[in-house]
């Protein structure tokens, strides 16, 4: 099988829950580094566009967005389960109220507390000039976010997971499941980073245990590679015909109006927002993909989940 290339970078909250996925299922993948700001020529080389981090390669078929990266590492290797039965519908929801109520209210909480990292509490004006306005330009307004406002709804968050750790060592059971991945990368951002366990979580011993034991499920085996190796990895592949890969699902679903074969463009609904462009070669419940070209890549399959994402005619 093609090798799993990940790229991402040390800092990205995200990166971390593909990264601990990668380690819990002891798959081997290949680490490329990718800039935290544009310009990024070799990470659109692959996408067409997107520029969010992470995304998973494998061979010429790139696959944009961790929840869909958490869908592909299940089917490379189904055991131990992401999305264990029974309980799997209940674990999805909490893994998207993870990745967005919890993971907004914990950035709110870490840029208005003076331990909780180098730029916490510091205004917009006074982060790095360089990344403040890559992140505006991506549609993270940070003029909108209110500390005063988050801390409160952090720690209601953080409670209702507690409370959910009271009698068992994950939050759905006695082994992680992909909420458990969802829900510990935004305190990976605000706790681990920062060198250690902030009072708010003294107060919580379940969840301080907890955030230990996914901590030290670590990454796994991987080996460092040059944006350039998967560049020519891509190149010297064929992408796989839809449905041959891991999303097995090829059942059209048209809402749009919208053929297969049609140029259309696939963009987030907010938070990264450039849009990648390409040929549709499917539209299915789950996702949506397309064919592109490139120069150096060659020809690529552009993978993309349909929760969260536009697609619309070029």
């Amino acid at each position: 099988m093609a090798e799993l290339i990940l790229h991402h970078f040390a800092a990205s909250p995200f990166s971390e829950k593909v990264r601990l996925m990668l380690g819990y299922k002891q798959l081997a993948w290949k680490s490329v580094t990718v800039p935290h700001i544009l310009p990024k020529p070799d990470v659109v080389a692959l996408t067409g566009g997107y520029r969010r981090t992470p995304f998973l390669q494998i061979g010429a078929d790139i696959y944009c967005d961790t929840a869909l990266i958490g869908e592909v590492l299940e089917q490379r290797q189904p055991v131990p389960a992401l999305f264990p039965e029974p309980g799997q519908a209940l674990a999805r929801i909490l893994a998207q109220w993870a990745d967005n109520m919890l993971f907004w209210a914990a950035v709110t909480y870490n840029r208005g507390h003076k331990e909780a990292g180098p730029n916490a509490g510091a205004p917009p004006n006074e982060l790095p000039k360089a990344l403040f306005d890559d992140r505006k330009a991506m549609g993270f307004d940070v003029d909108w976010l209110q500390p005063a406002d988050a801390a409160p709804a952090y720690q209601a968050y953080l409670r209702r997971l507690s409370d959910l750790l009271r009698d068992q060592p994950y939050l759905l059971g006695a082994a992680p499941c992909i909420a458990d991945f969802c829900a510990y990368h935004p305190l990976w951002l605000v706790h681990v980073r920062a060198g250690g366990s902030l009072d708010i979580l003294r107060h919580l011993p379940a969840v301080q245990t907890w955030v230990g034991r996914m901590q030290a499920i670590g990454h796994g085996r991987f080996e460092t590679w040059e944006p350039a190796q998967a560049i020519a990895a891509a190149a010297a592949a064929e992408p796989l015909p839809p449905g041959q890969g891991p999303l097995r699902d090829t059942t059209l679903r048209d809402d749009h109006g919208i053929a297969l074969g049609s140029r259309v463009t696939v963009t987030a609904e907010s938070f990264g927002l450039e849009p990648s462009e390409g040929e549709l070669i499917a539209a299915t419940n789950t996702h949506y993909a397309l064919r592109r070209i490139d120069a150096r890549a060659g020809r690529v399959h552009v993978y993309f989940p349909r929760i969260g994402y536009v697609m619309k005619r070029a």
